[in-house]
């Protein structure tokens, strides 16, 4: 057990749509509020039961969509309604966070915070908890923003991509060189070969001073509207403060907008069974397979010279599969997908054409 220090903090993004696991995830229900792994608790639960380890449950902040305020406070019954911060439209996760760290930092000005997204998969979670402990120790000490690193078990070209200095550290914490967005197969396999890069986790570690002194240097205008409405904070006028706040914000990645500009940035390259559980095909990689390589979710699915396959339909749906090889094969609330697994990419369009040609309520 990690002892808890009041200055530690947690932001978990949950305000996603994850598109890519449609029809599943529903603009009304995302995957982090799913139990998409089949373990009991929701993406966003087995988040939050993570961090509530190393810090007091009130120093957690949920960073949600306001639509999905209920959601939130149904999974997470014992939170209090300051922790749940409710974005008024989706601005991508530099707003998310200016908004986030300002708000802590108007309570408590040494805060020291992880900023995580809400839906990854951690199969090793004491492994990961001393890592993100290594992280707030570094941060402590040094005015660095600190990224977990996963150290990458094949040349994937989902992932962005971390090349670090490898130098002596005693603290296993390196300064990074370059960030890469996805990469060609080609330029994977090299990254892999080298042995300089990790995966980008999509996870950061700072003292609350440090990042928004960053967003001061690197998105002065986001930067200044945050500070400009700290009054608001913890008050009734904070909602209305918001709808402006947002309508003023460009819509920016807080890797885009500061981390890969930032000349501050370290890594601790880290191996702890992740998984940024993106798209349907990583799920088939982190769940159970039967004999014939099929992933399947649904008591009452029946499979027939079937292999290689992730099914998912609900435990009350009688469904027959036969001659299937590489297939996701998905039903949900009367909607069916049957998609090629190596095709899954096409799926973010599919469900572009289906809000075009069907309409919204499918979607």
């Amino acid at each position: 057990m990690h002892t808890q220090n009041k200055n530690l903090y947690c932001v978990i993004m949950a305000g996603g749509v994850g598109t890519r696991f449609w029809p599943v995830s529903r603009q009304q229900r995302p995957k982090q509020f799913l139990d998409i792994l089949g373990t009991g608790r929701t993406l966003l639960q087995q988040t939050f039961d993570r961090f509530v380890k190393i810090m007091p449950e009130e120093n957690i902040l949920i960073v949600t969509n306001k639509i999905y305020k209920s959601l939130v406070m149904d999974q997470l019954p014992g939170i209090h309604d300051q922790q749940v911060l409710l974005e008024p439209s989706r601005r991508n996760t530099a707003p998310c966070i200016a908004y986030a760290l300002s708000k802590i930092d108007s309570k408590n000005p040494e805060a020291n915070v992880v900023v995580a997204p809400s839906d990854h998969l951690i199969l090793k979670e004491e492994a990961f908890l001393d890592q993100v402990m290594k992280g707030f120790a570094f941060s402590e000490q040094n005015p660095a923003i600190v990224t977990l690193g996963i150290r990458p078990s094949r040349p994937d070209t989902g992932y962005g991509y971390i090349q670090y200095i490898q130098e002596d550290s005693e603290l296993e914490v390196f300064k990074v060189k370059t960030f890469t967005e996805k990469p060609n197969a080609d330029l994977a396999k090299s990254f892999l070969s080298s042995g300089e890069f990790l995966w980008n986790s999509g996870l950061f570690i700072t003292k609350t001073k440090v990042m928004l002194h960053a967003f001061q240097k690197y998105l002065p205008e986001m930067h200044q509207v945050f500070m400009d409405g700290a009054g608001n904070y913890y008050t009734e006028t904070e909602e209305a403060f918001l709808e402006q706040a947002y309508a003023q914000c460009t819509n920016i990645s807080i890797d885009y907008g500061i981390i890969e500009k930032a000349d501050n940035v370290y890594v601790i390259p880290s191996e702890f069974g992740w998984s940024d559980l993106g798209t349907w095909g990583s799920l088939y990689e982190n769940s159970t397979h039967d004999t014939n390589e099929n992933a399947v979710v649904g008591r009452k699915a029946m499979l027939y010279d079937t292999k290689n396959c992730i099914v998912n339909v609900p435990n009350d749906k009688l469904v027959v599969v036969q001659g299937l090889d590489g297939y996701i094969v998905v039903e949900s609330d009367g909607i069916l997908l049957i998609c090629k697994k190596d095709n899954e990419q096409e799926i973010r369009q599919m469900v572009s054409n289906v809000k075009v040609q069907r309409g919204e309520e499918y979607i």
